[in-house]
């Protein structure tokens, strides 16, 4: 613009150059003043352009990288979206899975369930007809043996009560528990303790000394041949001096008494008293074999008496023999034994293993 107007001056100029030089020579230093600032405004103008020019495109490339970067993260998000969407069908896919499988799963315990319950009642079957061999089993060979059982276990109780045998008792009770022993059924097998009990107590029954005893009677028995008799014409004390014994003595010179049969009288009072006293021992040692505490002491009590009545009480041996006595009556058999518990537990347990197949099968009918 400067250049366009500059022309139509110099043209003005050279048409009237007298002015101009005058004006020139007159004003000569607006006019260079005039083309100074009109260049440095040009000049300013332009740098004000070219700043805003480069203020726009330094705005516009930052605008350009940031919608570039906003692409980025936008494309970026559009990843995640998918990926997320991919995961969440993913995710979906898998419930769904899941939900059959748990459905599945269901079913199938439904279904064992019904199983469950069928082999329930299956079992019960089982159980029923396991009872009823049983009853078979128990009215066949067991029933036979808790017969045979029963049968020991009444004898044994019997014998002990009538005559007091511990051992033959022990025995049956013996017999019994192997008897029972051979039972099948486990209903019974209990019994065996209570067996065992009340042989254990018949055990602890029997004196320690027993044999002792019985060996000392013996001997008793054997040494009556051997005790002294009391001296027949012995006069007794206090009467050696008076009128009466005199008399007696006299009387004895005239009257003499004898046996039919020839005897002496002390040989046939001794053989007598002999008799009495081995046969209290030998009742002694029934009622101690038979555990009769009374019978025993009683036994034992007539033969001192007899023995004391009949024999020399001074004589040693006859000493020796009553110390014996003395010693077996402090030896009493102990208390008796009260049997039976057993054989009532056998029977009990009979009528109730023989209502049990009843019990059940109404059991089977109510359920």
């Amino acid at each position: 613009m400067s250049h366009d107007d500059s022309t139509p001056d110099t043209g003005a100029s050279t048409s009237a150059r007298p002015d101009a030089t005058s004006s020139r020579s007159t004003r000569p230093a607006p006019v260079a003043r005039r083309g100074g600032g009109t260049l440095a405004v040009t000049l300013l103008l332009s740098l004000v352009a070219i700043g805003g020019g480069g203020y726009v495109g330094w705005r516009q490339w930052q605008h350009e990288q940031g919608s570039a970067a906003d692409s980025a993260d936008l494309r970026a998000l559009k990843q995640t979206v998918n990926g997320l969407e991919t995961a969440a069908t993913a995710s979906e896919s898998e419930r769904n899975l899941l939900r059959q499988r748990l459905g599945d799963a269901d079913q199938v315990n439904r279904s064992l369930r019904e199983e469950l319950l069928s082999q329930a009642e299956r079992t019960r079957n089982l159980e029923d007809a396991v009872a009823k061999l049983s009853e078979k089993t128990l009215s066949g060979h067991d029933a036979m043996l808790l017969d045979e059982t029963e049968s020991l276990l009444r004898m044994a109780k019997e014998r002990y009560e009538l005559f007091h045998d511990a051992q033959g008792a022990l025995t049956a009770y013996g017999l019994a528990d192997q008897t029972l022993a051979a039972v099948n059924d486990g209903a019974f097998s209990g019994l065996r303790q209570s067996i065992g009990a009340e042989r254990e107590a018949l055990a602890k029954s029997q004196p320690a000394g027993l044999d002792a005893a019985l060996s000392a009677l013996t001997g008793l028995r054997a040494s009556m041949q051997e005790l002294p008799l009391k001296p027949l014409d012995a006069p007794e004390a206090g009467d050696t001096t008076g009128s009466w014994s005199r008399i007696v003595g006299a009387l004895n010179n005239v009257v003499k008494v004898q046996r039919t049969n020839g005897a002496p009288l002390s040989v046939a009072d001794a053989r007598f008293a002999r008799e009495l006293a081995s046969i209290d021992l030998a009742q002694a040692q029934a009622a101690l074999l038979a555990s009769d505490r009374d019978a025993y002491a009683a036994a034992l009590k007539r033969a001192d008496e007899g023995i004391a009545a009949q024999f020399d009480v001074n004589a040693p041996v006859v000493k020796h023999a009553r110390e014996q006595l003395a010693t077996l009556m402090t030896q009493q058999p102990s208390t008796p034994v009260q049997l039976g518990a057993a054989l009532n537990e056998l029977r009990n347990l009979r009528a109730v293993h023989s209502l049990k197949p009843a019990s059940s099968a109404s059991a089977g009918a109510k359920s």
